[in-house]
């Protein structure tokens, strides 16, 4: 299975065991969305880099090598805010940490690890806020701060931090009162660069990791 299954799995248990209480929860009127909402969502949220970066000397050559990055799963906060009945802002809050190893021919080798905080805001569009299944799409900006890392094995490795972008879909699902379930994936598209050994290794790493979170919504 694939890390990227692995993922899916995880965060699809997860909509499971949420729905699951939401199921249990008693039919009651719930609190529609309109403009002045204001929603906080708590979410677990896996971040899944879909890396591509080969890594080459300091005159350009190929090493044969390749950056790989771990998954990692945390929890997360959203904060959504509605100027009109249809119109939403959201921002995300939350920070990973990701192995990243050199990998090859007959190598396979941590050289790095590293926290990442990567604040999203995305401008969206909610297509039903007042039913009590409301999907929703968006697109934002990114950026990533790395900070805390850790060298291994020998190597010191040096990311630098930047902004990209990103597209969202996602949906709200009402429950009891001012409480819903929140699904959403996001895809952020960013690059970095990797200085490896003060320069004698580097490489463009493309991460465009998938964000994919569940959790419960609070409305205001």
């Amino acid at each position: 299975m694939t890390r990227i299954e692995k993922t899916l799995v995880s965060v699809g248990a997860l909509a499971l065991v949420v729905s699951a209480g939401a199921a249990c929860a008693q039919d009651a009127a719930y609190k529609p969305l309109g403009k002045g909402s204001f929603v906080i969502d708590a979410r677990v949220t896996s971040v899944a880099p879909s890396e591509k970066g080969e890594i080459f000397t300091a005159a350009g050559a190929d090493s044969g090598l390749h950056v790989d990055v771990n998954n990692d799963t945390v929890p997360t906060l959203g904060f959504t805010y509605f100027f009109t009945d249809h119109i939403a802002a959201e921002a995300i809050l939350g920070t990973s940490q990701h192995t990243i190893k050199a990998v090859g021919p007959g190598t396979d080798v941590q050289v790095h690890k590293t926290w990442v905080l990567p604040p999203v805001v995305t401008l969206q569009y909610h297509f039903n806020p007042k039913g009590k299944i409301n999907p929703y799409i968006g697109a934002g900006v990114n950026y990533m701060d790395w900070y805390s890392g850790k060298d291994y094995n020998g190597f010191t490795v040096k990311l630098k931090s930047g902004a990209g972008t990103a597209l969202q879909a996602g949906a709200d699902i009402a429950l009891k009162g001012p409480w819903a379930l929140n699904i959403d994936v996001k895809k952020v598209f960013y690059k970095t660069d990797a200085n490896i050994n003060s320069g004698a290794l580097k490489s463009k790493v493309k991460l465009d990791p998938a964000v994919v979170s569940v959790g419960l919504g609070y409305r205001f």
